[in-house]
């Protein structure tokens, strides 16, 4: 994926980070790579502070890793790291799946059917960042509890440190098929109110994406 350099007023650190977040997933930036400041930089046209926080950010979230006199690197996740982070939003994402459901109208059920839609869309055009777009706005879409702001807020971060890695789930067309077949079932359960389903499809959806990403990183 080419990432063009920023035009006009994104100046700022929020465009900084978003380059290095689509840069992660795209794998311009690769697990284990130093990120040169001034590099990065000088290919989104501003200057290095903005690009130092955000890496401060990214390093928060666990996407990047700084050492003493040697500088950022992006992360690069042993499969220990990948089963305590799935372990986490287990747990987490069932709490969130069931203080959301009761709030999901028909309006939360579109906004989920559309996102389904688009990775679909995404899917068969080969288009990786969109369908990871697509499949975050997809699982926030009934997750985002509005009476569970710390729970949703520790979701995204643990969503954020493994975004790459699921870059790489997503480059394997059967993965793409299944995680479309899983979607479904997810809204069937969203449709259907049936909380004990949902939590179970989420979890299948989620253990099969960890069994990949396992089988990737071995």
């Amino acid at each position: 994926m080419a990432i063009a350099p920023a035009r006009g007023p994104q100046t700022t650190p929020q465009h900084a980070l978003e380059w290095l977040r689509a840069a992660i997933v795209s794998g311009d930036l690769r697990p284990g790579q130093r990120i040169a400041q001034e590099d990065v930089a000088e290919r989104i046209g501003i200057s290095v502070a903005p690009v130092r926080e955000a890496l401060r950010v990214l390093e928060q979230e666990g996407q990047v890793t700084y050492l003493p006199r040697r500088g950022y690197f992006v992360t690069e996740l042993r499969i220990a790291d990948l089963e305590e982070i799935y372990a986490l939003r287990r747990v987490l994402e069932e709490r969130a799946a069931r203080h959301a459901l009761p709030t999901l109208d028909d309006d939360a059920l579109q906004r989920l059917t559309l996102a389904a839609r688009d990775c679909v869309d995404a899917a068969y055009a080969s288009d990786i960042a969109g369908e990871l777009e697509a499949n975050r706005r997809f699982h926030f879409a009934m997750l985002d509890a509005p009476d569970q702001p710390h729970t949703t807020r520790l979701i995204r971060q643990l969503w954020d440190s493994t975004e790459a890695y699921r870059a790489l789930y997503y480059n394997s067309a059967d993965e793409r098929a299944a995680a479309t077949d899983a979607h479904d079932r997810i809204i069937d359960a969203v449709r259907d109110r049936d909380a004990d389903r949902l939590v179970a499809e989420l979890d299948a959806h989620r253990d099969r994406a960890l069994e990949v990403l396992r089988g990737i990183l071995d």
